[in-house]
């Protein structure tokens, strides 16, 4: 029987660097399961469907919901996201690794269920800094860049309902802190079957 895998959660603020250190993460560890959240907005151009999100109907979503097949889900200006538990399930169950990267709603939420999981908070080093790269990304109005610089203060609030904190100063850093994390979650004997015999 296979030792169950780790249930990795991330969360963080905007323009901590979560996407990239989940991106890095995969190519050290090549069996980990990244999980592919479910959602009800329409793709954009160059999204892919089973490899950016798995795009559903409103009906869609809301007949898995009734069914109990989200390991978490939130309306977000009017559309539906959420974890799918089917995949994550089986996947720890055959030993494999899964990573979750949500927002801090839904890890709390995972965190009920699986308390034995991996709760990773990522921050930037300063406010200044994720304000450098929010704007450097391009995408954000003045508007939006203010609502994410106030939504990460409220955000790191929830910092200590984590198991661990990394802060991505530099990035080399930063993944060197999670691959530590995950080889030394991996090593706890309570998550292990040790048999002689």
């Amino acid at each position: 029987m296979n030792t169950p895998g780790l249930l990795i959660v991330i969360s963080g603020p905007s323009g901590a660097g979560k996407g990239t250190l989940c991106n890095l993460i995969k190519k050290e560890f090549p069996n980990i399961y990244y999980s592919i959240s479910a959602t009800t907005r329409s793709s954009r151009q160059g999204e892919r469907h089973g490899v950016d999100y798995l795009f559903m109907s409103r009906e869609e979503f809301l007949e898995l919901r009734e069914a109990n097949g989200f390991l978490e889900w939130a309306e977000v200006y009017g559309n539906f996201y959420g974890t799918p538990r089917s995949k994550v399930e089986e996947n720890i169950a055959e030993g494999k690794d899964v990573i979750l990267e949500i927002d801090i709603q839904g890890a709390l939420h995972v965190k009920k269920q699986y308390p034995e999981g991996v709760f990773i908070f990522i921050v930037p080093p300063s406010i200044r800094e994720l304000k450098r790269r929010i704007e450097s990304r391009g995408q954000d109005s003045p508007e939006d860049i203010s609502k994410r610089l106030k939504s990460a203060h409220t955000e790191l609030a929830y910092v200590s309902e984590y198991d661990y904190v990394i802060v991505n100063d530099k990035i080399e850093t930063a993944i060197a802190k999670l691959k530590s994390i995950i080889t030394a979650e991996k090593c706890r004997p309570q998550r292990r079957k040790i048999n002689f015999e």
